[in-house]
């Protein structure tokens, strides 16, 4: 087990062992299925009120100073010093994964119902076996198995965008979005990262915020901007989501990537979209269409296949 967030090349030393599945990684791995199901509807709350890139960077410029102040505590200054190299891969993997997936999945909750941008963001291990194929890393045929099941469940969850029931573009952001989260964890797993995992993640959320942002500077969404208008609901979500969606969620995301095979810390994108249907349609009360059920069963069948083989390689 490399001892850095996907520190290094990514590659195994030859005759190194498979990764070995244990029970705090399966405890990560519910928490990013559970916590993270949950953040589509913290998003939806927040962008209810408060503009998306906006909200969205002040989240993770707080929950990345707030672990960055928890990473000097707890492991001294020390472990804050980074290489310039590592400095810069952290901040290329936060532009992808923060500034790129959450942030267009932001964007596209202010027309996209939170379950349906759950469940279109089922492609991230589609996305993930493609750039492992390009690199020669071949995933075994059940693996692919799955992620075609998968595939075919999401062909089933654009219907709503092409049949006008939603907005296609925001179908199309959240799609984009997952091909960015895909490209940045792919990354991560290759690049030389800071040796504290937890140090890595605060620069990641650091500059993914920042980025966010600027980019909402850049769209004008602080014109004529009101905090007073914003509700106490979203003040909540956003609290919500920085304490859970980031702090928790993220950093036990990105642990994870250094600890598990990434097939199998990318069917996180099989499970949360289930939790975030079923908290939109009871929270929210988003309609339950026969594409979200349907595309719903699909993914969560997709998701088995996939989690067998893993815990096998």
């Amino acid at each position: 087990m490399r001892t850095s967030t996907a520190a290094g090349s990514g590659t195994k030393p030859a005759g190194a062992p498979p990764r070995r599945i244990t029970g705090t990684v399966w405890t990560a791995l519910a928490l990013v299925y559970v916590v993270w199901g949950s953040t589509y509807l913290g998003i939806r709350i927040v962008v209810e009120t408060m503009p998306p890139f906006l909200s969205a960077g002040a989240r993770f410029i707080t929950a990345g100073l707030l672990l960055a102040a928890a990473v000097a505590w707890r492991y001294g200054p020390a472990a804050l010093k980074v290489t310039r190299a590592q400095l810069g891969s952290a901040v290329l993997v936060g532009l992808l994964l923060i500034l790129g997936g959450n942030g267009l999945v932001v964007l596209a909750e202010t027309s996209v119902p939170s379950g349906l941008a759950a469940l279109l963001v089922a492609a991230v291990p589609m996305w993930v076996v493609v750039l492992r194929a390009t690199t020669g890393d071949r995933p075994p045929r059940r693996t692919l198995g799955g992620v075609l099941v998968g595939l075919a469940g999401l062909a089933v969850l654009t219907s709503p965008g092409l049949s006008g029931a939603v907005r296609l573009s925001g179908v199309l952001l959240v799609v984009a979005a997952s091909v960015l989260w895909s490209l940045g964890s792919f990354s991560a797993s290759r690049l030389d990262l800071p040796g504290n995992p937890f140090a890595g993640s605060a620069y990641q959320m650091l500059a993914g915020g920042v980025a966010g942002v600027v980019v909402g500077l850049l769209r004008g969404e602080h014109r004529g901007l009101d905090p007073a208008a914003f509700s106490t609901a979203s003040w909540l979500a956003l609290g919500y989501l920085v304490l859970f969606g980031s702090l928790v969620g993220f950093t036990a995301y990105v642990w994870l990537l250094q600890a598990a095979p990434l097939s199998l810390v990318s069917t996180y994108a099989y499970v949360n979209p289930v939790v975030a249907v079923a908290l939109g349609a009871l929270i929210l009360d988003e309609a339950l269409t026969w594409p979200i059920v349907l595309g719903g069963a699909i993914v969560v069948a997709a998701v088995g296949v996939i989690v067998s083989t893993e815990r096998k390689t």
